[in-house]
C-alpha cells in the first residue's frame, strides 16, 4: 500500500546546482601557503649559525651569491669552500651578472677578521655590493 501511495506522488525534478563551492579550493589555498610559509626560510640557507641581532631593511628576495662563515670555515650556499675557492666562485659570479651582489652571513660568535678576510676575497673578485645579513629586532 506504502508503495503505491509512492507510486503515484508526481515527482519534483532535481534541480542542479550551478554554483562552484569555493570552500575546498580556498581550504587548499591556505594549506599551501602555510606549507611554503614554513619551508621556504629553510630552503633559503642550509648552514645553521647564530646571525647578530640588527635593524634595518629586509634583503631582496633573490639571494645569488651567498656566502656563509661558521667557526671560520666558508661556505658558498651549502658547500664548504676555502679562500682561493671563494675567489673562483665570485669571479664566476660577477662574470655572468655585473651586478651581482654577495650576502655575507656570519655566526654571531665568528671573529670579525674573518668576515673582513671575505670581503676582502670578493673585492679582489671586483664584486663590490654585498650586504651583511642579522636577524630582525
Amino acid at each position: 500500500m506504502l508503495r503505491h501511495r509512492l507510486s503515484r506522488r508526481k515527482r519534483k525534478p532535481r534541480q542542479v546546482n550551478g554554483e562552484i563551492n569555493m570552500t575546498p579550493i580556498l581550504d587548499m589555498t591556505f594549506l599551501l601557503l602555510i606549507a611554503f610559509i614554513i619551508t621556504f626560510p629553510a630552503l633559503q640557507s642550509g648552514i645553521t649559525m647564530q646571525l647578530p641581532k640588527a635593524s634595518g631593511d629586509p634583503l631582496p628576495n633573490n639571494e645569488p651569491f651567498a656566502v656563509s662563515i661558521v667557526e671560520g670555515k666558508l661556505y658558498v650556499g651549502k658547500d664548504p669552500v676555502t679562500d682561493e675557492e671563494l675567489l673562483e666562485k665570485a669571479m664566476q659570479a660577477v662574470a655572468a651578472n655585473k651586478d651581482v651582489a654577495a650576502h655575507i652571513r656570519g655566526d654571531e660568535a665568528q671573529a670579525y677578521g674573518r668576515i673582513m678576510d671575505v670581503i676582502k676575497i670578493l673585492r679582489r673578485a671586483k664584486l663590490m655590493k654585498f650586504s651583511l645579513v642579522t636577524e630582525s629586532e
